[in-house]
């Protein structure tokens, strides 16, 4: 699904104009770095020209959120400073806030859920935050830090509603533009906003004739209709393994942003994600985050909209290895290279054997095979066998499926 942002005048200075990105990116320099960008043949082959990878899952911390939070904790008073800081996540900004407050000298507290990710949690720590695990849902993280900054003086870091976040964030523009000067499409990942207002800025400033386009989850696309609405609509999300760009609301300061400079928001689905991650890992040998993956999805699921040159910015790369491991076979089974099938057997000696021996005459490699005798929807003679086979593509499980029913098994839904 796609939606065309509609521009409408300006009645004030936006929040964030090119100076102020460009400042940020001097006082990053040598803090961030200029992460490298990559071209990828098999997605300049689906598009039809040139498209290359913005590689941010190659940042200092797993992401481009250092450069956000650097530049917001930069900017901090003295007495703020010594105040400390305090940011609610479960993973990229709280490793992002954790660094910079280090790099600075400035003590932070980052409340996360209960549960987050262990890898996130020590990685957190490792940067040097004061890590607090409070609630089960974001909100309820979010409530205990800013309920902390009230009673500390602490100075809450928001992820992505302030000019400054979005003037680090949009230092990425800057950086595509010098390394592919024939830029025509960037496409970008949307959770709050910040990381896409923050281009826009950057990218419209220089070049006004790219065409960006932000990319939400399905389950989690507030943009489309706050949109639509003309400000910020909250919506429920549903669930989605794009865990980084999960976000309710859209930011009051992204939003105005979004809409001036962005020209169109699409949507992909949850097999599109995975889709895309294994695209990422096999083909460019890169390990992205399920949300920053998601300009790779928008790519695979509409190649033709694009126009190359195309830059996708691969936002982040920290992901949960068990999560990688759930999104992995997912996404094969979406490309049709992993089969889950359940049927039923007749409880006898060399049943099984029988149908492996028509599964090999096919070349479907079989993974697992597990055994249920004591549903009591089978009979007293049967047994049911679910089995999860490595297969070549969607043509494959299909003669696989066909060799099946001539053999003359049922496949269970």
């Amino acid at each position: 699904m796609n939606f065309r942002t509609s521009r409408t005048p300006r009645l004030a200075q936006p929040a964030v104009m090119l100076d102020d990105v460009k400042g940020a990116q001097k006082m990053l320099a040598g803090v961030a770095r200029t992460t490298p960008m990559e071209g990828s043949r098999y997605l300049s082959g689906l598009v039809g020209g040139p498209v290359h990878l913005k590689c941010e899952n190659l940042q200092r911390t797993g992401s481009f959120k250092l450069r956000g939070a650097y530049v917001r904790i930069s900017g901090l008073r003295p007495e703020e400073r010594a105040a400390g800081v305090v940011a609610a996540s479960a993973g990229n900004h709280a490793q992002g806030v954790a660094l910079a407050s280090s790099l600075l000298g400035v003590r932070s507290t980052v409340f996360m859920p209960v549960g987050a990710p262990l890898p996130k949690v020590a990685a957190t720590r490792d940067y040097g935050a004061e890590v607090r695990l409070h609630g089960h849902v974001v909100d309820e993280t979010l409530a205990a830090a800013q309920d902390y900054a009230r009673s500390t003086g602490a100075v809450f870091i928001h992820p992505f509603d302030h000019p400054d976040i979005i003037a680090g964030q949009g230092t990425v523009g800057l950086e595509i533009l010098e390394q592919c000067p024939e830029l025509r499409t960037l496409v970008v990942g949307i959770g709050g906003g910040g990381l896409a207002a923050g281009i826009g800025v950057a990218v419209k400033a220089l070049r006004p004739d790219v065409r960006i386009v932000g990319v939400q989850a399905e389950a989690a696309a507030a943009y489309p209709r706050s949109l639509a609405a003309g400000h910020p609509v909250g919506v429920d999300c549903g669930p989605t393994m794009a865990d980084g760009i999960k976000v309710g609301r859209p930011g009051d300061v992204p939003f105005s942003l979004v809409r001036d400079l962005v020209d169109e928001v699409r949507t992909v689905s949850e097999d599109a994600l995975s889709s895309a991650l294994l695209l990422c890992l096999e083909r460019a040998k890169l390990v992205v985050e399920p949300a920053g993956a998601s300009p790779v999805a928008a790519l695979l699921s509409e190649p033709e909209a694009f126009e190359g040159p195309v830059v996708a910015v691969l936002s982040g790369g920290n992901i949960d290895p068990l999560v990688l491991q759930r999104v992995l076979r997912h996404g094969m089974a979406a490309a049709g290279r992993y089969l889950t099938l359940r049927l039923r057997l007749p409880d006898r000696p060399g049943a099984l054997a029988n149908l492996l021996g028509v599964l090999t005459v096919v070349d479907a490699n079989v993974l697992d095979v597990s055994h249920v005798r004591t549903d009591p929807r089978l009979g007293l003679t049967e047994v049911e066998v679910e089995l999860h086979l490595e297969t070549k593509g969607p043509d494959h499980c299909r003669e696989v499926g066909s060799a099946l029913h001539e053999a003359g098994y049922t496949v269970m839904s």
